[in-house]
């Protein structure tokens, strides 16, 4: 029976600042060994308070780099809509910068959406993927929470962790408006991926979703089929693909149920890679 992994408190984390596309994108190295893991985090959110319970578990037993996306965290903003495409761009020039040539990938929400804009376009980068909270289409969202995230301004989240957070990390503590209003209008006018854009992706992938989700759970199931999965594996083997759908979890609470999670992840993430 395998040891569970216990979190255990760690040296400070290396950190730094890669310019790529205009930005000094801010990261942090926790651990080592292994396969490098690359966390990419949600909307509003930052490193720590995406994965800030999760690191300690995550880099026990490998090296783990985490980022802040553009205008979010330590990094600063550039006049650029937010987008999947141009996110992915930022993360490989930072992947570049470390000298990293192959990571697993780990995103959530807007995260997922550029973990899976690096799968699809830049296969060679990604060992593993874990795309949580995010759809491949647009179809896969549930509309009203795009409306609520256009409607945001900072008086509706005072007080709240993510302005907090904000206002004492960002290098332009005054511009929270402007990022509440590049994320109301986040990917627009992309179309989605196709089914064989899904269906090509050469990493083996973990899809994560909670059952009260932003993202509907037939979308999910969908993205899991497309990947090989909802098959009977007594009789055809495990896929390497998974789908974890997460109880009582909204999408602003995706990640915050730790142990649930660090152990979904970590059984993924160190099962042998198919060969081919």
């Amino acid at each position: 029976m395998k040891t569970p992994v216990v979190p255990t408190t760690e040296n400070p984390p290396q950190t730094g600042y890669a310019p790529v596309n205009g930005l000094q994108m801010y990261y942090e190295i926790h651990g080592s060994g292994g396969t490098p893991l690359l966390l990419l985090h949600g909307g509003l959110f930052n490193i720590d308070l995406q994965f800030g319970e999760l690191i300690p578990g995550l880099a026990a037993t490998r090296q783990v780099i985490a980022a802040d996306f553009q205008g979010h965290g330590r990094t600063n903003d550039i006049d650029r809509p937010l987008r999947s495409a141009d996110l992915a761009s930022d993360v490989v020039g930072l992947l570049q910068h470390l000298d990293v040539a192959q990571a697993d990938v780990f995103g959530f929400s807007v995260g997922g959406a550029t973990a899976l804009d690096l799968a699809v376009n830049h296969p060679e980068l990604v060992r593993k993927l874990i795309v949580s909270s995010a759809s491949f289409h647009p179809d896969g969202d549930r509309h009203e929470n795009s409306e609520a995230v256009g409607e945001l301004t900072v008086e509706m989240i005072a007080g709240t962790p993510m302005e907090q957070e904000y206002r004492a990390k960002s290098p332009h503590p005054d511009k929270l408006q402007d990022l509440l209003d590049k994320l109301g209008t986040f990917d627009k006018g992309f179309t989605g991926w196709s089914d064989a854009d899904i269906e090509g992706i050469a990493a083996p992938t973990l899809i994560t979703v909670g059952d009260c989700d932003a993202v509907k759970l037939e979308h999910a199931v969908r993205f899991l089929q497309l990947r090989g999965g909802d098959v009977n594996g007594d009789f055809t083997g495990v896929p390497s693909s998974q789908l974890a759908v997460l109880p009582g979890t909204t999408h602003f609470f995706g990640l915050a149920r730790t142990a649930l999670v660090l152990d979904v992840v970590l059984h993924f993430l160190d099962a042998p890679t198919p060969e081919g």
